[in-house]
Order: structure tokens, then C-alpha cells, then sequence
């Protein structure tokens, strides 16, 4: 089986938002998208001192993708228009198909609010062929205890948010059959996944440095990959990565603020749907 190599690197950028510090490897300079992964965010890692003003998402809409929110710190407070509602806390992830579109709004819930708090979030836009962007909304959130963690005997353990891994199979149920996980790799351990070939793989060094086939993966970098079965990741010391795989979505793509589309005709028409009110709107959730 071939191994997957490193072809090239991509350093996030600082982006801050307000207070909230912010770093973002994809899209950036060079790197429109990762096949169907579109966007990373990485939120922190920070701490906010009691009687903060919490995080700035406030609602707004989505059509034509998915997020998917990582909360390795702290704790998130979801609603969108579709009814939905959570607050997750550390460990735990919520994954939201906006599909023909939604209003959701991501705050820190009051008591995170009043008490302050270490806080690290990670969220990733996952991208909807054509025929599933005009799906339902939909909206899972797990809290860590419904994540399996799947400790391998070469020093990691793997958050399997979706798919299968050692026996194991996420919680969520991917529309597109996409792969997520976070990793943790203990000093000297490493990683190994397979079934890879024809597959978007999307690799971020979260939390310390790891290597691929001994290219060292800075922290806060994306590794673009070359073709391959497999790819080991492994560490010297201590590291976070969030790791991923997705069949590639060979359609036009076309974005533009919160909307992803397949053609700008359609993202003007996305605009009017919100505009006229077809989102609905979300209720902001105080717990």
C-alpha cells in the first residue's frame, strides 16, 4: 500500500475576531479548499476572565454545507431555525447540515459567561454535493461522553466523531460518508489510517508538531497530501491533530459570505431566500 507524502504546507493565519483570537489555514493564500473541505477556523486556545462577553457568533445563515464544531475547550452554546438546541461542552462536537438553508447562532451560554474559562474550538466547513444542498436542515450535538475513544497500542487515541476506526463508529452518520476525528499522539506515538485512496484527506496540526513520512507538520499548519492508501502521523511530543477524509465532490464550487453554492446564480438566489425571511431565525440560547 502507498503511503501518503506531504506535498506542501500551509501555516494558519492570524485572523482575530475582536477578543476572540482566531487562526485560519484554509482558505488562505495559495489554498482555496482541501477538495471537500472548505474552511477551518481555529478558535484559541485562550482563557476568558469571569464576566466576559463570550463568543461573537450571532445569528446568521448557512446554505449548501455543513459545519462541524470541535469544542476541545470550554463550552458552546447552539439554536438554530430549525429547533434545534444544545449547549456542548469540552470534548464534545455539533455537526449542523445547513442544506437550503438555516439561521443559527454560536454563543458561550451565561454561565460560561459569568464564570470565564479556558477556551479552544475548532470548526470545519464540510461541502454538499449539489444534490444534497438543498436538503433538511439537520443538527446533531454530542457531548464527549458519546464520542468513542479508541486508543491504539502505538501511543494515540482517536475522538471518532464519524466513520469507523479499531472497531469503533462515530456518533454522527455522515450524509456524504465523511470521516472526522480528533487525534491525541502521545510523546513517541503515532497514528495510522487507511482505505485512503481517491479520498480528500484533510490533516491540521492543532496542539504541537507532528511529521508525515518525515516531513515535520508544524503546529498550527495544514498538510496537503499526496496520493496514497495510508498515512502515519506521528510525534515527538505531545500533539493534537484533526484529521479527516471525504470522496472528492467533482462540481463547480462557488462561495460567497455564509453561503456555498455550485454557481454565483444560485448564491444571488441564496441571498433573496434570506433576505425574504425563508431561514426563519434563531432563538439564543441562555443555560
Amino acid at each position: 500500500m502507498a503511503e501518503r507524502q506531504v506535498k506542501a504546507l500551509h501555516g494558519a493565519y492570524r485572523d482575530d475576531i475582536g477578543d476572540l483570537v482566531t487562526r485560519r489555514p484554509v482558505p488562505g493564500p495559495g489554498l482555496d479548499r482541501i477538495g471537500a473541505f472548505l474552511f477551518l477556523n481555529h478558535h484559541g486556545p485562550q482563557r476568558y476572565p469571569p464576566n466576559n462577553r463570550g463568543l461573537p457568533f450571532g445569528p446568521h445563515p448557512h446554505r449548501g454545507f455543513e459545519t462541524v464544531t470541535f469544542i476541545l475547550d470550554g463550552e458552546l452554546a447552539h439554536a438554530d431555525s430549525a429547533g434545534h438546541e444544545s449547549v456542548i461542552r469540552a470534548g464534545g462536537i455539533q455537526w449542523m447540515t445547513a442544506g437550503k438553508g438555516v439561521v443559527h447562532a454560536e454563543l458561550s451560554p451565561a454561565s460560561f459567561k459569568a464564570q470565564g474559562g479556558p477556551m479552544e474550538i475548532l470548526q470545519l466547513w464540510v461541502n454538499l454535493p449539489a444534490r444534497l444542498k438543498m436538503t433538511e436542515p439537520r443538527y446533531i450535538g454530542a457531548q464527549a461522553d458519546a464520542i468513542p475513544d479508541v486508543a491504539t497500542d502505538t501511543g494515540a487515541t482517536v475522538h471518532l466523531v464519524s466513520g469507523t476506526y479499531g472497531g469503533a463508529t462515530g456518533p454522527v452518520d455522515s450524509l456524504t460518508g465523511v470521516f472526522l476525528s480528533w487525534v491525541e499522539i502521545a510523546a513517541g506515538g503515532s497514528v495510522t489510517f487507511d482505505g485512503l485512496s481517491g479520498r480528500d484527506v484533510f490533516l491540521y496540526a492543532a496542539r504541537g508538531d507532528v511529521a508525515v513520512a518525515g516531513a515535520a507538520i508544524p503546529q498550527f499548519s495544514l498538510a496537503e497530501l499526496g496520493e496514497g492508501d495510508t498515512v502515519t502521523i506521528g510525534a515527538d511530543a505531545p500533539a493534537l491533530i484533526l484529521f479527516g477524509h471525504a470522496d472528492p465532490i467533482d462540481e463547480p464550487v462557488v462561495a460567497h459570505g455564509p453561503f456555498v453554492m455550485n454557481s454565483a446564480d444560485e448564491i444571488r438566489q441564496a441571498y433573496r431566500d434570506y433576505q425574504a425571511g425563508l431561514f426563519g431565525n434563531a432563538r439564543i440560547v441562555e443555560a
